[in-house]
């Protein structure tokens, strides 16, 4: 009877014990809020296995727009904030949501548009001046419009040519409200210039007849940050894992693992994190 009674319990205790493992297990994980840019590129699903092979964390990611991202992050859907919109992010870590930011890694905006070029802008490689004789030349230009961190950077070099976009809106400047890869989409489909991250564009499958126009502007510069979410604002936040993924990430091994992220022999993203570089 006493051996029949201790079996069963050590029956429950090793059940208890395999479910205990398996609830952990599941719970070896976390969010990165990040641009659709790393993710329509192809980046992330090419780095984020060799990430998980080392620590056994495996990081799912909600890919959406730059500002998009921000904001849940500050909601504390997540630990990890990996975006490229430096103004934002900074302000995200000052305003207390985020512990800090790093460099992790750049790539470049482009200009694409139609062979038959209706501005007159291909070779151009002065943004602002681009810009202005597609305004001037009233052309189709197809915006993001999302608060990502392509709309901010490309409504900003709008404001460096003196261009009010906004007075524009629904005649040749549209709105897509749309991802990068939906956004393109859009613009071939109207012989529309488009600014894209040059990831996406190398990565991008439609291009038609469509080619870059303008590139090679220091002001197109794009800078990629990763943050870690505050934990002191969201419990939930699981910070040790977080900062492990972070520290991966900027490490070595992640920054080489970036660079080695290539489509066609085409290198799409550059590392400079600090701790790599600095």
């Amino acid at each position: 009877m006493f051996r029949r009674t201790f079996l069963a319990a050590l029956a429950l205790l090793t059940l208890a014990g395999g479910a205990l493992g398996s609830a952990q297990a599941q719970d070896k994980f976390i969010v990165v809020q990040s641009t659709t840019s790393t993710a329509n590129s192809g980046l992330l699903d090419a780095i984020l296995p060799q990430f998980q092979e080392k620590t056994g964390i495996e990081v799912r990611v909600v890919a959406v727009g730059t500002g998009q991202a921000i904001k849940n992050a500050a909601n504390g859907d997540g630990e990890v904030l990996l975006v490229h919109a430096k103004p934002a992010e900074e302000k995200f870590v000052t305003d207390g949501w985020g512990v800090e930011r790093h460099d992790v890694m750049y790539n470049d905006f482009v200009i694409v548009g139609p062979a038959s070029d209706p501005a007159g802008v291909a070779g151009t490689e002065n943004v602002v001046e681009a810009l202005k004789k597609i305004a001037e030349s009233k052309s189709a230009f197809a915006s993001r419009g999302d608060d990502s961190g392509t709309h901010k950077a490309e409504l900003r070099l709008w404001k460096q040519a003196g261009v009010d976009v906004g007075s524009a809106s629904g005649d040749w400047y549209r709105e897509t409200g749309s991802g990068m890869g939906a956004t393109l989409n859009a613009g071939v489909g109207m012989d529309a210039y488009v600014m894209t991250d040059r990831a996406t564009w190398i990565s991008f499958g439609n291009k038609g007849d469509y080619k870059v126009a303008v590139e090679g502007d220091p002001k197109m510069f794009n800078q990629y940050g990763v943050i870690l979410v505050n934990p002191e604002k969201h419990a939930n936040v699981k910070a040790e894992e977080g900062q492990a993924f972070i520290d991966w990430l900027i490490g070595g091994e992640g920054q080489k693992a970036i660079a080695d992220f290539k489509i066609d022999g085409q290198q799409l993203f550059f590392p400079n994190a600090k701790a790599v570089n600095g």
